[in-house]
C-alpha cells in the first residue's frame, strides 16, 4: 500500500503517465501475448488492476485525475485515495492520503515545493485552442509539439526524450512529471499498416510505446525514488454494440488499466508500512 502522504512529505518526485485512451482488455490482452516486456516487468505483480475511469473522454478525466479523483477498482471496496483535496470536516480521511488545501493536485504540490511539468500528447495539451489551454494552465510548465501527437509513428521517443530532458533540468527538486502518451490514442491503424483503427492496432500502438515507457521509468528511477502512477483517461469503443469512440457510458470506454509503484535504486526506497492505516478526520 502506498503511503503518498509520506511520499510526498519526503519531497519524492512523481511521474504520472497517461496512455491516451488505451483500453483495459487490450492493455491485458498486449501483456499476455508478451507485447510489452517493459512494462510487464514494471506492473506490480506483472499485471495491470482492471478500474473504472471517473471521464469518458480526454478532458472531463484529467480534470477529475487532477482534482483527486484517480480511476476506481470495478468492485464496492477500494483502496484509500493517493490523494484528495481538503474534504468537509465530517469526512474520515486515511493517514496515507495526501490531503492538498488547494483546488487541484497542480497547485497543492506546488505548496509543498514540487515543480509540475507536462509533456503533452492528444490536442487538449496543444494550446491550439482555449479549450486546449485549459489543462496545460494547471502548471508551472507545459511542453507539446507536433510530433508529440498521434499521427506521428515515432511520438512516444520524442516525448519521452523531453520527458527526460525535463526532468534532468529540475533533477535537484521534487518534480510531479506529466506524460500524456498520444501513441494509444486514434489514429493508431499505421502500427498494423491499416488506414482503419482497432483494438489490434491499439495494441500495436502499446507494444511500440512500451520500449520508451520502460526507457522513461528506468531512467528516472536510476538514481533516486519515484512515485510512478500509470492509468489511461478512458477506452476506446471500436464496434462493440455498433458504438465507435469515446464519450459514452460503454464497458470499453469505461473500463481502463491502473497501476501504481515505488521505484528506485533498492537502497533509497523508503519503507511503506504494510498494515492497515488508521482514519483521521479532518
Amino acid at each position: 500500500m502506498i503511503d503518498a502522504a509520506k511520499v510526498i512529505g519526503t519531497e519524492t518526485s512523481i511521474l504520472f503517465i497517461t496512455l491516451d485512451s488505451l483500453r483495459y482488455d487490450v492493455a491485458r490482452a498486449a501483456l499476455h501475448a508478451g507485447q510489452t516486456p517493459n512494462l510487464a516487468k514494471m506492473l506490480p505483480g506483472g499485471v495491470w488492476e482492471e478500474r473504472r475511469t471517473p471521464g469518458t473522454f480526454t478532458l472531463p478525466a484529467h480534470i477529475a485525475f487532477f482534482s483527486g479523483f484517480l480511476p476506481k477498482l470495478s468492485h464496492p471496496v477500494q483502496p484509500p485515495r493517493l490523494w484528495e483535496c481538503r474534504p468537509p470536516a465530517f469526512k474520515a480521511i486515511d493517514t496515507g492520503t495526501f490531503v492538498f488545501d488547494a483546488p487541484n493536485l497542480l497547485t497543492g504540490l506546488a505548496q509543498h515545493g514540487y515543480r509540475t511539468a507536462c509533456v503533452g500528447g492528444v490536442t487538449y495539451f496543444s494550446r491550439e485552442t482555449p479549450l486546449g489551454s485549459v489543462l496545460p494552465d494547471m502548471f508551472h510548465e507545459d511542453h507539446w509539439r507536433p510530433e508529440f501527437c498521434s499521427a506521428e509513428a515515432d511520438s512516444t521517443r520524442h516525448q519521452v526524450d523531453h520527458a527526460l530532458a525535463v526532468a534532468n533540468r529540475h533533477r535537484d527538486r521534487p518534480l510531479f512529471l506529466f506524460v500524456n502518451v498520444s501513441a494509444t490514442h486514434v489514429p493508431h491503424g499505421h502500427y498494423v499498416g491499416h488506414s482503419e483503427d482497432s483494438w489490434q492496432s491499439q495494441a500495436a500502438a502499446l507494444a511500440y510505446a512500451d520500449e520508451h515507457l520502460g526507457r522513461l521509468i528506468r531512467t528516472l528511477t536510476s538514481a533516486r525514488p519515484w512515485l510512478v502512477i500509470m492509468c489511461a483517461d478512458h477506452g476506446d469503443a471500436f464496434g462493440e454494440d455498433g458504438y465507435r469512440g469515446r464519450g459514452i457510458a460503454h464497458p470499453a470506454v469505461l473500463n481502463v488499466p491502473f497501476a501504481v509503484m515505488l521505484r528506485g535504486p533498492a537502497a533509497t526506497l523508503a519503507e511503506h508500512d504494510p498494515r492497515p492505516r488508521q482514519r483521521l478526520r479532518t
